[in-house]
């Protein structure tokens, strides 16, 4: 997709898994996923003007969703790793470590071009929602975002596309039909309907202010049976994925 200086920021990411098993013979009560917004700390004026199939921004708090009881965020502390071996600021463990503040410290920032981090969950999961927040503090929209879930970690086996707004197949992995949407607080709700794996990949490629990657956070916490919420961490794009725990 053409583009005047693409960016691309960082990712959160939260997967969040009940105590039930994957196997599990019950349908488990459905609860609102409980998440811990960072705050917003939009720093500059909304850049995102002439973007196509741009999705109209709610103007209120996002519905609740509901997950099985027990649900918990399997991200914090994961291995992750990228595609830049050498980022401009930052190191690639910041996407795992537990950090949302979203300051300078906090977030790992990418070289431009097509860049991707991979979460490796450890296990599979059955996994009901992902979260991403590329960024908390400026209003851009960034481009040729994709998110991918696989059984290996080369994505060759059994690869899922979850989330592709890649309008114009620039990145190579298909033509998305998503639309494209701007950062909030809020991030970004992916409905992952349950859906088994054990590693998660996403791809963007800038934004509509200027040419670099930056990720914050991906965040992992877990929900006990009194229902305690799911901590968050997140890069300037933060990701959180609900899931069931395998057995």
């Amino acid at each position: 997709m053409k583009r005047l200086m693409p960016r691309l920021v960082a990712i959160g990411m939260v997967i969040a898994t009940a105590s039930c098993g994957i196997h599990c013979n019950h349908q488990p009560k459905r609860v609102p996923l409980e998440i811990k917004l960072p705050k917003p700390l939009f720093i500059s004026e909304p850049r995102y003007r002439n973007v196509p199939n741009l999705e109209k921004p709610f103007g209120k708090p996002r519905p609740p969703f509901l997950v099985p009881a027990g649900t918990r965020n399997v991200a914090l502390g994961k291995t992750v790793y990228s595609t830049d071996k050498a980022p401009v600021i930052g190191k690639i463990e910041k996407v795992t470590d537990g950090r949302k503040e979203g300051t300078q410290r906090d977030f790992v920032e990418l070289n431009p071009g097509l860049q991707s981090v991979t979460i490796d969950l450890g296990r599979r999961y059955a996994v009901y929602a992902i979260l991403l927040w590329h960024n908390t503090r400026h209003l851009w929209v960034y481009y040729d975002i994709v998110v991918q879930v696989a059984d290996d970690p080369d994505f060759t086996a059994n690869v899922r596309t979850l989330f592709n707004n890649d309008v114009d197949n620039s990145a190579g992995l298909g033509a998305g039909k998503d639309k494209h949407y701007v950062e909030t607080s809020e991030g970004k709700l992916i409905d992952a309907r349950g859906i088994k794996a054990r590693y998660v990949r996403l791809y963007s490629n800038g934004n509509s202010a200027n040419e670099y990657n930056h990720y914050t956070e991906v965040a992992r916490s877990e929900a006990t049976k009194q229902s305690r919420p799911l901590g968050s961490t997140w890069i300037t794009q933060r990701m959180e994925i609900a899931s069931l725990r395998s057995q």
